[in-house]
């Protein structure tokens, strides 16, 4: 026995002494330095003022952290979490957290409570300002999201499932993250522990700086399961400061369609590897049409920014306040192109789908035929030029991407008005060169690479 406790002590002092050798963060002093700062936040909206049919999330990707809203025939209560960004009382938090609320009430870590009052919202950012009335108040040190490395160590403080102030750990898994038809938040991942309730809380390094908002995770239960998404500070402070000066947020537009490099169309462009956002789309009397911005051009830079993905663009684009000029660069026929644009302002647009069939087939002997298009497929596509896919015959092709009804506009840099025009390009290319389309699905433009 006296041999199981000496190895057992041995153990415990052999892991000690790892943890020490091994500089393991120690959380303690970083809680006690930021805890006073986070907030407790509990959102009331009147049943007998208001009654809410908000739909709620999508339970089986993610949920917000909210808690659950009561029956409709009771006054609604959610809750979350916030922090102090000024020692008069500026509070940052999530939106879905106050939303339609009549009164919002901030408890702080010693217990005093504030009636808050809501200086603007950005639903595009989920981002919430809040004012309580106070001085010398605890606020939390700013970071950047930028600086952020992957495997660096974070800690989140909040109010999980109503636990007040509740400490969880954890490392920054990704970022950049795109969250389905969000695209001007690029998401921070990481697997710190947080529930419904951490909502609005402060993400914070472990010099004490804050560097994102959590947000919402990734579950198929509700409860944590290891994917957790935070707003990046900057983007927040972008949007907290343009509420706070004019109760709304504006945000830049370069007028482009864009998607993804991969390896193929890399080689095709000439590219070392796939990286940027390759352009599918130039909006008519855009900022980008005036700015020489053509299809086929791959934006690598924006705003002193590299663009490694078509999801870092448009949160790079969108924190510009609109009228301002910028400069950018393309890879273009081989080469480097430096343009400058003056950014519009950002509007958003449907998007539809498409369908059809003709007459007058032309079949490519590649695996799939086109046909003109009719007065019904111009109407239905919006296109007065080009050829419609009429079928599919070969795996490779499907595999590829390209579907029945799909408009052609271009095959490698050759515009295609017609038939004629889409049977010279097939004839011109070289049996094993693979076929660059650019094609018209929905309300977007997009390119398709098919090897041959």
């Amino acid at each position: 026995m006296k041999r199981v406790y000496l190895f057992m002590s041995l153990m415990l002092f052999s892991l000690t002494s790892l943890a020490k050798e091994s500089n393991l963060p120690n959380f303690v002093d970083l809680a006690e330095l930021t805890g006073p700062a986070v907030v407790n936040i509990v959102a009331r909206e009147n049943a007998e003022e208001k009654t809410s049919n908000t739909p709620q999330p999508n339970e089986e990707l993610f949920r917000f952290f909210g808690i659950p809203n009561q029956p409709q025939n009771r006054d609604r209560v959610s809750g979350g979490s916030g922090f102090i960004i000024s020692e008069d009382g500026l509070i940052l938090t999530n939106r879905h957290v106050i939303d339609g609320a009549d009164k919002i009430l901030v408890t702080l870590l010693d217990r005093r409570e504030y009636e808050a009052t809501l200086i603007g919202e950005d639903e595009a950012s989920d981002i919430a300002l809040l004012k309580i009335d106070g001085k010398n108040l605890p606020k939390l040190k700013l970071g950047s999201a930028d600086e952020l490395q992957i495997g660096e160590w974070v800690m989140a403080i909040g109010s999980p499932l109503s636990f007040e102030n509740s400490v969880t750990k954890g490392i920054i898994s990704a970022k950049g993250r795109q969250i389905g038809r969000q695209q001007y938040v690029p998401y921070i991942q990481s697997d710190v522990p947080i529930n419904r309730g951490n909502s609005g809380g402060p993400l914070i390094n472990l010099k004490g700086e804050v560097v994102g908002i959590n947000t919402l995770i990734f579950s198929n239960t509700g409860g944590y399961m290891g994917i957790s998404f935070s707003v990046p500070i900057d983007v927040a402070m972008n949007v907290a400061k343009q509420l706070q000066a004019n109760g709304e947020v504006k945000r830049g537009l370069l007028g482009v369609g864009i998607e993804n490099v991969n390896q193929a169309k890399a080689d095709y462009f000439g590219m070392d590897k796939p990286m940027g956002a390759l352009v599918n789309q130039v909006s008519p009397d855009s900022a980008a049409e005036k700015a020489g911005v053509e299809v086929g051009d791959v934006i690598i830079s924006f705003n002193n920014k590299k663009i490694k993905t078509s999801q870092s663009l448009p949160p790079v684009v969108g924190s510009v306040m609109p009228d301002t000029e910028v400069a950018f660069e393309v890879f273009r026929d081989g080469k480097v192109k430096k343009l400058t644009a003056q950014l519009d302002a950002l509007s958003l647009t449907a998007d539809g789908g498409s369908a059809g069939n003709g007459k007058n087939e032309v079949s490519a002997g590649i695996g799939f035929s086109v046909s003109k298009l009719s007065e019904q497929d111009k109407e239905r596509t919006g296109e007065k030029s080009g050829v419609i896919v009429t079928a599919i015959s070969e795996r490779d092709v499907e595999r590829a991407n390209l579907r029945v009804g799909d408009v052609i506009k271009k095959i490698g840099k050759q515009n295609i008005d017609n038939l004629t025009d889409f049977s010279e390009a097939i004839d011109s290319l070289s049996e094993d060169e693979p076929l660059v389309l650019l094609i018209k699905r929905g309300a977007g433009n997009t390119f398709i690479v098919i090897e041959r």
